[in-house]
């Protein structure tokens, strides 16, 4: 009997190999490829048996098999994103020559006590709207101001699935929310759950791999790669800040993991519950088309209000050379004596984002990338934050002897100094990627956070994600800027999600608490309707804005990436493709142009845009086309199914 076996590989077919015994669609076998025996999975029949060829036998069939929805699942996220479904299928599978070799014991589930939660009126009436639809596929957004007990709603609701012998999936935006979140996990289920993401070691990797496989997992908590584990009995996925743009992976297999979500939920035929404060622009689209069904929740805990906002215009207010203005520090002042913490919110790492040398006005830009150096004073180096180079700012000027920089911008690490002077008596903490490597980092910093051992945090956009701060009750944002880079289409969305939810970090325990937006802009409009509180009205502008001007979500984009060390043959080969992908009827293409981020790690970019309407399904004759192409091997593709912007 001849079967067709896929491989985790970059292949976008399977091979056909002799099997002796019975093997069905979704087995694991090992099967000899090259010198080597690799394990794939039995894939369907519809693919042509090569001729002339010597047909090897299936070597061995594994205890291990994934579900045949999976196998429809994995097809399809293959043919949408344009990626080869080999590479899908390790996503799936991984590294499974030595999950099977490997024989581990079943995790081990550690319990802790449960601590006893009662849903107010408002979440159980949401509660019960989510438990309307059960054992079918059904899209519902879960609304709720921060600090609003969105969390307790779906913890109930995920108890009661995995009650009946199910599987729940929990999605977070980021790996560091894992750690807050693990908290008041145990505290509600009474036991630590699965995590999932990149850091896990290969061990934890196996062992949840093969609890998921066997239902020995009923709740994972993952970032996006756990939406591809091959679960036994999944009922329920829970997307938790669902308009989080890190949800979409932009290198090797590029997709967004929020809608892959909606997608598998699909193919399981089970719920799926979109958890937002403020909704991206597609689910707030899909809530006003009756397409997805939706519930809020708008009391917080204990009725307290979200913050009061102040708007201090930087072009009045600031001191020559320094970022933070008298008014904000005279505010900042009163909170700290009342014994309240501070959150100064600066969406930049490291010290400065530039530096220019007054005497010849030489620019520290990436050798590799077409990127400003930005200074770090933790490691006295100016580093690229796309390739990681690094190098020692010491340059020999063209006028005399060594430059003398001057450092134009703001980082955290600058305004940790600014306020380290302002208030030299106070603990300060810098909450960002660079200072959190490691797990441990991590929960030290909360720990010192919730004991009161920290007085000021300054904080990058990560702090903007899901941290419950008891005694935050004012935060200052440095620099409110929402003029956006010409080059990002979801500006404004992004703005109001990111401000909304960081103004729900304060005052959550609190009747008094402040946001205070440092501006050059004090005028803008979307500021000044964000502070009344008026996100809705905002999403409901952007969506007139998309509709008129043809952009999603009323249609349907594909950027194609070409890039090469010459930045002529990348042009070159766009223009190429252009015109076969002109070929294809109902298609618009515009470009090439020039990336505005022109050469990332020494390649240079050229960019071309794909517009069509979002009821066709596109991708397979635009997936043909590429592959008829016979381009040079200088210059590599890279296709993004619904970008998130055009950098």
């Amino acid at each position: 009997m001849k079967a067709q076996v896929l491989l985790p590989k970059v292949f976008n077919f399977p091979f056909t190999y002799n099997s002796k015994v019975k093997c069905k669609i979704g087995n694991l076998v090992e099967v000899p490829f090259g010198a080597k025996k690799e394990i794939g999975v039995i894939w369907k029949n519809n693919y042509t048996v090569p001729k002339n060829i010597k047909i090897k036998d299936i070597s061995n069939k594994t205890e291990y098999s994934i579900d045949k929805k999976l196998v429809d699942y994995i097809e399809w996220f293959s043919s949408y994103n344009m990626v080869p479904v080999g590479l899908v299928l390790k996503m799936a599978i991984g590294s499974t020559n030595q999950f099977i070799r490997i024989k581990d014991n079943s995790i081990v589930v550690k319990k802790t006590k449960i601590n006893n939660f009662n849903l107010n009126e408002e979440q159980l009436s949401a509660l019960k709207f989510l438990e309307k639809v059960n054992n079918k596929f059904d899209v519902s957004v879960l609304q709720g101001t921060t600090g609003s007990g969105k969390t307790l709603v779906y913890f109930e609701r995920i108890k009661k699935i995995v009650e009946k012998n199910n599987q729940a999936l929990v999605l977070l935006p980021e790996i560091f929310l894992t750690n807050d979140f693990k908290s008041r996990f145990e505290d509600f289920f009474g036991f630590e759950p699965a995590i999932w993401h990149s850091k896990i070691t290969p061990k934890q990797r196996r062992l949840i791999w093969k609890g998921v496989l066997k239902n020995k997992i009923k709740i994972l908590v993952g970032a996006r790669s756990a939406l591809l584990l091959p679960f036994k009995k999944l009922g329920i996925i829970i997307v938790d800040e669902e308009h989080d743009t890190s949800y979409k992976q932009d290198e090797r297999v590029i997709y967004n993991a929020r809608d892959m979500a909606i997608s598998r939920a699909s193919f399981e035929k089970i719920p799926i519950h979109l958890v937002t404060s403020v909704p991206s622009i597609e689910t707030y689209n899909n809530i006003q088309n009756k397409k997805y069904r939706h519930i809020k929740i708008f009391k917080r805990f204990e009725d307290y209000p979200l913050p009061k906002a102040k708007i201090i215009n930087l072009n009045l207010n600031k001191i020559k050379d320094k970022f933070i203005a008298n008014e904000t520090i005279d505010l900042v002042k009163n909170f700290l004596d009342r014994g309240d913490q501070i959150l100064f919110f600066i969406n930049r790492r490291g010290f400065a984002p530039y530096l220019i040398c007054k005497k010849c006005g030489f620019k520290h830009v990436c050798s590799n990338c077409s990127l400003y150096l930005t200074f770090h004073k933790i490691k006295d180096k100016a580093i690229c934050h796309h390739c990681s180079f690094e190098k020692k700012i010491k340059t020999k000027c063209k006028s005399t002897g060594n430059c003398e920089f001057i450092m134009y911008g703001p980082g955290v690490e600058k305004i940790f100094e600014e306020i380290k002077e302002i208030f030299p008596n106070k603990k300060i903490n810098i909450f960002s990627s660079d200072y959190l490597k490691t797990n441990d980092e991590t929960k030290n910093l909360f720990r010192k956070i919730n004991e009161n051992e920290v007085d000021i945090l300054i904080g990058t956009q990560m702090i903007s994600k899901g941290f419950n701060f008891p005694k935050l009750n004012c935060i200052v944002v440095i620099d409110a800027d929402f003029s956006g880079r010409g080059y990002d289409l979801r500006t404004t969305e992004k703005n109001i999600q990111l401000y909304h939810q960081l103004s729900g970090r304060a005052g959550r325990f609190s009747s008094e608490s402040l946001i205070i937006y440092q501006t050059l802009t004090p005028y803008n409009s979307t500021l000044n309707e964000l502070i009344k509180n008026k996100s809705e009205q905002l999403l409901q502008n952007e969506l007139q804005l998309r509709e008129k001007n043809k952009l999603p979500p009323f249609t349907r984009l594909i950027a194609i990436i070409v890039s090469s060390k010459d930045r002529s043959l990348s042009l070159q080969g766009a223009r190429e493709i252009k015109v076969r992908l002109n070929q294809i009827h109902d298609l618009e293409v515009l470009g090439p142009v020039d990336s505005p981020l022109l050469k990332i790690k020494k390649n240079f970019r050229s960019r071309l845009l794909i517009k069509f309407n979002n009821q066709i399904f596109m991708q397979k004759k635009i997936t043909k086309v590429l592959n008829g192409l016979k381009i040079s091997q200088k210059i590599k593709l890279t296709v993004d199914v619904d970008p998130i912007n055009f950098s």
